[in-house]
């Protein structure tokens, strides 16, 4: 825990009847045998003093003790719901989501645990889910006068996001704005209503506006390629066209499907460089400096079979080191890029670290799992196996230094028996998760799944 991300909740709201006493005190069940007694005293002694550490908005100890208390008894609901409402506090909402969701997979009749659910999921942007969560609660108190209250702002979030997305179609631009502030109030952690407010502040002409939302994202997700679209339509509009280039392309490495980066790419100053440079080649085929010019803009939109052909030419009538260079490079990015992007495949950037990497495979094997996808349509499984597969492979290459320099140099891995495709997927899912023996996927609700091991 990051003390730097701690922050004090407010006399009135939820986080502050949550820092006021909302620590469960359930008791642990009676013990089987005296070993077992002895664990669970020790893992109540460790919930008790993280209750202390709570009152106090020590939220960093507080957490430490709910989790020495989950490792020594991980089948105690209350424990995870405290743990939970730690999270909470601080802002991890994703975290606390899980450790929600799994106390009421403990006990389906916790109440607290399906509110703290609930408001995870609304501080995510999810009001559907959220309000699911709420109805629950109320089908177990139906008189509680919490549930009612967020089940009704839900409900609120719901309509700011529907008016919100019909003031974009019209292109009532500050409605959208208003309407995602409105919104962000009861879900101050969703990227989704942060990224739309951000692209309307765009188009509003409020640049170091929208940057700062924008910004905001990527130091929190640095692959998020809503946030670099909205970076790159910033420095647009502002006549930065080459730097809003580089942000469009790496919103295309982070989301192939990315259209709005897609168009930004083809409709960009960049393609009318290429045009004046091919209008003054039409007039003098001899024009070094516009083959040259027009060659960098291919390079810098991936357009690498053109960028090849024009510094063919250039090296064609001078044959310097400098033009010989700059063809090699051409010719090695038209190289690479014929052959699968494990970067793009894996959603990180080329610089990413080994942890980064680590983390994009977590996220990446888990959203594809064909175990995950095993109630979908037979097209929708194979496409997933197919995915999954990638990512394993991806992993492969990219976490071992030796294959991932020869890969970064453009080298293929199938010399010196680095054969890309010898590995395994669903071994290497098991060691890097380390299954004693066997996983499932449990689904939570539309949408929600929960991994575990078995």
């Amino acid at each position: 825990m990051e003390r730097s991300l701690f922050r004090k909740p407010v006399p009135g709201s939820w986080c502050w009847e949550m820092a006021a006493g909302d620590c469960d005190v359930t008791m642990a069940p009676e013990p089987s045998g005296a070993g077992e007694a002895d664990l669970e005293r020790e893992a109540e002694l460790f919930k008790e003093q993280g209750n202390a550490f709570y009152a106090k908005k020590d939220y960093n100890e507080a957490f430490n003790y709910y989790t020495k208390a989950i490792d020594i008894c991980p089948k105690n609901a209350s424990y995870y719901g405290n743990r939970a409402a730690t999270l909470m506090m601080i802002g991890k909402f994703r975290e606390a989501l899980e450790d929600s969701q799994q106390a009421v997979r403990l006990d389906d009749a916790f109440v607290r645990g399906h509110l703290r659910e609930g408001k995870c999921h609304l501080s995510l942007g999810n009001a559907m889910a959220a309000g699911r969560c709420f109805q629950k609660v109320l089908e177990l108190e139906s008189n509680s006068p919490q549930a009612l209250t967020e089940l009704k702002n839900a409900e609120a979030v719901l309509e700011y996001e529907r008016i919100a997305e019909l003031g974009f179609v019209k292109r009532d631009f500050r409605k959208v704005v208003y309407y995602m502030d409105r919104a962000l109030e009861f879900a101050p952690a969703c990227h989704r209503f942060k990224i739309l407010k951000a692209e309307c502040l765009a188009l509003l002409g409020r640049y170091p506006d929208a940057q700062s939302v924008a910004s905001d994202i990527l130091r929190m997700d640095s692959t998020n390629a809503d946030a670099l679209y909205v970076r790159g339509l910033c420095l647009y509009y502002e006549d930065c066209i080459e730097k809003a280039v580089q942000f469009f392309v790496q919103a295309l490495r982070m989301a192939p499907d990315h259209e709005k980066a897609r168009l930004a790419c083809r409709l960009n100053k960049m393609q009318q460089a290429i045009e004046d440079c091919t209008n003054a080649i039409k007039l003098d085929d001899t024009y070094i400096k516009a083959y040259m010019r027009r060659a960098q803009c291919y390079m810098d939109t991936e357009q690498y079979e053109e960028a090849v052909r024009d510094y063919e030419k250039i090296y064609q009538t001078e044959k310097t080191k400098e033009h010989k260079q700059l063809l090699k490079n051409a010719q090695l990015e038209l190289k690479k890029s014929k052959r699968k992007d494990y970067y793009k495949i894996l959603g990180v950037d080329k610089s990413a670290s080994e942890d980064e990497i680590k983390k994009a495979y977590r996220k990446r094997a888990l959203m594809h799992h064909p175990d995950r996808h095993s109630s979908a349509s037979p097209e929708v499984q194979k496409e997933e196996e197919k995915k999954f597969k990638e990512v394993g492979e991806a992993f492969s290459i990219l976490s071992d230094p030796k294959k991932k320099a020869r890969y970064d140099s453009g080298q293929d891995l199938d010399d010196d028996g680095m054969n890309s495709g010898d590995f395994d997927a669903n071994n290497i899912f098991k060691a890097f998760f380390g299954s004693p023996g066997g996983f499932s996927f449990e689904a939570s609700g539309p949408g929600n799944f929960f991994f575990q091991f078995g």
